[in-house]
């Protein structure tokens, strides 16, 4: 189970940093679906390798962008 946390984890990381970085190019924008998928399931990447490893911070600010994410995920298809 710990290299599915790791890599979860790592994409985690690689799906936020590539959600930035394509709404800040243009390439998406911010009320795009695929914007708030790339942040809501990289958030969750993050919170079970935090919680995994018991740093509770970063696990925490996490869950609450996933929710954001979510809540705009909502918005979006209603």
């Amino acid at each position: 189970m710990k290299p599915f946390i790791e890599i979860f984890g790592w994409y985690g990381t690689v799906a936020i940093i590539l959600a930035y970085a394509l709404v800040s190019f243009s390439f998406l924008q911010a009320t795009s679906i695929w914007f708030q998928l790339l942040n809501a399931t990289g958030a969750l990447g993050i919170v079970t390798v935090s919680f995994s490893k018991k740093d509770y911070q970063p696990g925490v600010l996490n869950i609450i962008w996933t929710v954001i994410a979510l809540i705009a995920i909502v918005k979006i298809l209603v």
